[in-house]
């Protein structure tokens, strides 16, 4: 599993987990992102059982377990977080932030952790790594009825789950959208099936284009970054979503 720095300040820092050559086909690719402050961290999305050893390894070599404080869950989907039992044993001081409308879906992966939920309301939230502060954000039917995103002002990440996600090609390497023309390819079908709604979709755009964002991170796939994030957000604003036949 590759392991690289996204962007780092002077405070915190954003690292992507991701292209896992052990992870077996049946197994959809995922990247994980860890931020990591000076005395705590947050994981977003820590994967599945199927890759727990190889992201728990990986973040091994990061830093110390027990200093990740918080997970970000953003919506059910079990490549997201069905390793919460595990990661639970190993982050015996940590909170799991998730929509309250997953709350009693999730608690499936394990209900004896259910006092460490910490439920969103609809509208999102704030939440704080020693003095930064940082936003979750609303994404509604992208493609979770649940569905929260998370903005970094001050490094200007924005993560995005499943908005932006591509089905890569076996043996993709890079970690960045290298070719967006070609990328489009890799997520239009994608998207067309698994976002439903243009009007979240539109409420969506309008909300992140008030952000500065340098890097957009999808959980499948590649990150955008520089111009390429732009061309996303026009390229997704203009697809025809829910039209998937196949």
């Amino acid at each position: 599993m590759k392991v690289h720095k996204l962007v780092e300040g002077t405070e915190h820092a954003w690292y992507v987990l991701g292209r896992d050559s052990e992870r077996t086909e049946s197994v959809i690719d995922t990247n994980e992102y860890l931020i990591v402050g000076e005395n705590e961290a947050l994981f977003c999305d820590p994967g599945g059982t199927e890759i727990f050893p190889q992201v728990v390894s990986a973040v091994s070599g990061i830093l110390p377990l027990e200093k990740i404080r918080h997970f970000l869950c953003s919506h059910q989907d079990p490549d997201v977080f069905s390793s919460l039992p595990l990661w639970m044993g190993l982050c015996p001081e940590a909170t799991i932030h998730l929509s309250w409308v997953w709350k009693t879906f999730v608690a499936h992966y394990g209900h004896e952790y259910v006092d460490r939920f910490q439920t969103l309301p609809d509208e999102g939230g704030r939440i704080y790594l020693g003095r930064r502060e940082f936003e979750f954000v609303p994404a509604h039917y992208l493609h979770s009825s649940g569905n929260i995103h998370l903005y970094d002002p001050a490094l200007k990440v924005l993560f995005t789950g499943d908005v932006g996600a591509a089905l890569l090609p076996e043996g993709t390497t890079s970690l960045f959208v290298e070719d967006f023309g070609q990328h489009v390819s890799y997520m239009e079908a994608f998207h067309r099936r698994w976002m439903p709604s243009e009007r979240a979709r539109d409420v969506w755009l309008e909300r992140v284009r008030a952000l500065e964002i340098d890097f957009l991170c999808p959980q499948h796939g590649s990150i955008f970054r520089g111009e390429d994030v732009g061309k996303f957000l026009d390229w997704f604003a203009g697809l025809s979503l829910g039209s998937a036949t196949a």
